[in-house]
């Protein structure tokens, strides 16, 4: 199946490259069945990805991964019939990792993309697709069950947009979803620097905006905001296997805090 995307939309052919990359590699960090069998079926021109991106840069959407779904396990084990709200799904596989069988499941994106997951990714009962901008927040009212907890997913979405937008946004969430947990992706300024020059390496015509040292900062916008953690991007088991130079690089983007993971309670 072919897909015809915008630059911003074409981040999401990266990501699941990535995953699927780095779990035929090391299946013991990511083990994305899914995403594999997507890059298959896919009609997508992956040559430019294979040419220009390095091992470190599979990795660090595996290790993204990795966080997110350990967090999103961990909330399941205590809420296992929450509502879980994909924000900028792209094509995530996420749902096929984590399902326990009872959690309800929503990808939300933009008209095209949400197109494109339905032929690849058919709705089922429990899992339902939104076609709107993730600023819409009339979203909040399309999900059909929010008594049993609602976690929000934002990966690799965020930091495309201007801090002043996601400030509007965190407003927004704590109005219509109190209570909700949401955990993001995060850079410095050394971070964003680095995604960039990924970015720039393949072409794609987009670039990481919002800029963030110290997630405490996020509990000044909103009083209603609540810091849970900011952990290490690469907050994983490590494996000599990776080599010394990946090993290396990893460890100083975490002692940096180049990347980071940021989970909330809004």
């Amino acid at each position: 199946m072919s897909a015809e995307l915008s630059s911003l939309e074409k981040t999401l052919v990266v990501s699941l490259w990535h995953r699927a990359q780095a779990s035929k590699a090391h299946p013991e960090l990511l083990n994305d069945v899914k995403a594999i069998e997507l890059v298959n079926h896919l009609d997508y021109d992956f040559s430019i990805f294979e040419q220009r991106f390095t091992v470190e840069d599979s990795f660090r959407s595996a290790a993204r991964a990795r966080q997110f779904d350990d967090k999103l396990r961990t909330y399941i084990s205590t809420h296992p019939d929450a509502s879980i709200m994909n924000l900028g799904a792209g094509l995530d596989t996420a749902f096929y990792r984590v399902d326990n069988g009872s959690i309800e499941w929503y990808d939300l994106d933009l008209p095209n993309v949400i197109a494109l997951r339905k032929q690849l990714l058919p709705e089922t009962d429990r899992v339902k697709y939104i076609a709107k901008s993730l600023f819409d927040t009339s979203w909040c009212a399309d999900m059909g069950h929010t008594d049993n907890g609602i976690f929000i997913l934002a990966k690799g979405i965020l930091w495309f947009f201007e801090e002043a937008e996601i400030k509007r946004f965190f407003s927004s969430l704590a109005d219509a979803l109190p209570g909700a947990e949401l955990i993001c992706e995060a850079s410095s300024k050394l971070g964003a620097s680095i995604v960039n020059d990924s970015l720039k390496s393949v072409d794609m015509d987009v670039e990481v905006k919002w800029e963030l040292e110290d997630a405490r900062v996020i509990t000044q916008w909103d009083s209603r905001l609540k810091l849970i953690d900011q952990t290490p991007a690469y907050l994983i088991p490590r494996d000599p296997a990776w080599g010394e130079q990946t090993l290396e690089n990893i460890d100083a983007s975490d002692l940096t805090n180049a990347l980071s993971i940021v989970h909330l309670c809004v």
